[in-house]
């Protein structure tokens, strides 16, 4: 099906100029959602772009406004004890139907009449997962970094200085900050373009969704976590560690995967919209000595700690490196067509974060190492890992263990990553989908564990300052 070239931003504008939010993160097709828009401008218009492949364009338009009123909205203060800000007290500005839109990520474009424009992602949800490859949306991590109204989790007014002013329970009800959909569009629609170019049965879904549908991974070939999945209820993990016990293959093409562990309670506009995430203060979360397996900490901390690699196969380390990806299995088949040697370096396409295989006791077996990339972070020598593991039920397991893993999809040079190296990314990643889409990939495909040849150690060579950075 045609596409639209023309999806971008033309011109951002000043913060205020015009941004928006929906009161609802996902929708079926054909429901309706409500659109709050605060703009300088006396009128916008906003557009409905559906993101795929279509042909390169990567995106094709579904659906346009007339000229709608603008009005300018008040940025509310921080409120409570977990100082979260929300708009929720905005008036509405539209109530849109999807009635005809296709299953899939989605970006509202608004343009106000003076030419400045941002983004409102929104996504038509699936009804059923059974037979697909399910593409999952992190809404809850692209809530964490969302500086709108001056406080994320990791920040309060003063920026990253001013990590005792951050919000320790993040809302929906409000923009995204930067361009609308900054953590959308780096780390999860260059995946979205490359899936849908392959021609495979996609659904589509968001964490969120997950946590309240436990059957919506049911029948399905395959979950796909994108490039930057951290923030993870405890519903979420046990309903992806089932369906890989079912025999769903799961990949995460990122780091830092399942690393935060939170909770997920209700706002003005309904139930799920506010994050909660007392991370280091996990003490002042009202769960604690009430339910500790539900305190909002790092997964692998007290009150029950429970370390992510139990499900991703690696443990995230540390952020701030940036080194030279190399290629330790050439022969697997995650490799084909690529013409990896063992002499495959690709620079700068691990960082910022990274994760490790420690071969600890929450480490999955067998599991291969099939690149082992030596870095340093933060003074310390250490390495970072892709790896393949299969689990009892049948299920592969992969994971990228590099943060940029999605960006170099794109092949525009960012971070210093070859743009040639897009070719190797995106047939590894081709490689995986393909086969991860045929059903339990183990029986075709098992993991013929090497965790020895890479002498791993079992504790983290860095002192983690996440929450700093």
């Amino acid at each position: 099906m045609r596409g639209h070239h023309d999806w971008g931003l033309g011109r951002r504008g000043d913060d205020r100029a015009i941004e928006g939010y929906t009161d609802r993160v996902s929708v079926l097709p054909g429901e309706t959602f409500r659109l709050f828009v605060s703009t300088t401008g006396r009128t916008f218009r906003a557009e409905a772009f559906r993101m795929g492949w279509y042909g390169g364009a990567q995106a094709r338009r579904v659906w346009k406004s007339g000229d709608l009123p603008g009005r300018r909205q008040p940025v509310p203060d921080a409120s409570g004890e977990t100082r979260t800000v929300s708009a929720a007290a905005w008036r509405p500005s539209a109530r849109i139907s999807t009635g005809g839109w296709p299953e899939g990520s989605y970006l509202i474009r608004l343009t106000a009449d003076s030419g400045d424009q941002r983004y409102v992602p929104v996504t038509v949800r699936s009804r059923s997962a059974a037979g697909k490859v399910v593409l999952v949306n992190a809404v809850t991590t692209w809530q964490a970094y969302n500086t709108w109204g001056g406080r994320s989790l990791y920040q309060g007014p003063d920026g990253k200085g001013d990590y005792d002013g951050r919000s320790l329970a993040v809302s929906c009800d409000r923009p995204y900050d930067h361009n609308g959909a900054r953590l959308f569009l780096v780390y999860e629609q260059p995946a979205i373009a490359l899936a849908e170019s392959l021609g495979l049965p996609l659904a589509y879904t968001t964490n969120m969704d997950l946590d309240a549908d436990p059957g919506l991974l049911a029948r399905a070939r395959a979950v796909i976590s994108l490039g930057h999945d951290e923030y993870w209820t405890p519903a979420m993990r046990h309903r992806v560690t089932a369906a890989r016990d079912r025999g769903t293959n799961v990949a995460f093409l990122g780091a830092n995967a399942c690393f935060r562990r939170i909770r997920m309670e209700s706002t003005a506009h309904g139930d799920r919209r506010l994050v909660v995430c007392y991370k280091t203060d996990w003490k002042r979360d009202p769960w604690y000595g009430r339910d500790d397996a539900g305190v909002t900490t790092d997964w692998r901390e007290p009150p029950r700690a429970d370390p992510e690699n139990s499900l991703t196969g690696t443990l995230y380390e540390s952020n701030g490196t940036s080194a030279v990806y190399t290629v330790a299995e050439p022969g697997h088949w995650l490799f084909a067509g690529t013409g990896a040697t063992r002499s495959t370096r690709i620079p700068n396409l691990v960082g910022t974060e990274y994760d490790r295989v420690t071969g600890d006791a929450h480490t999955p077996r067998p599991i291969e190492i099939i690149a082992h990339s030596p870095l340093k972070c933060r003074g310390v020598r250490s390495y970072q890992d892709s790896a393949y593991y299969t689990a009892e039920s049948g299920a592969g397991v992969f994971n990228t263990g590099t943060m940029r893993w999605v960006e170099s999809l794109k092949g525009d040079g960012a971070h210093g990553i070859p743009p040639s190296s897009a070719r190797f990314t995106r047939r590894v990643t081709a490689n995986l989908l393909r086969a991860f889409a045929q059903g339990p990939a183990g029986r075709r495909h098992s993991a013929r564990d090497n965790l020895v040849r890479y002498d791993p150690f079992p504790s983290n060579a860095i002192s983690l300052h996440h929450d700093l950075w």
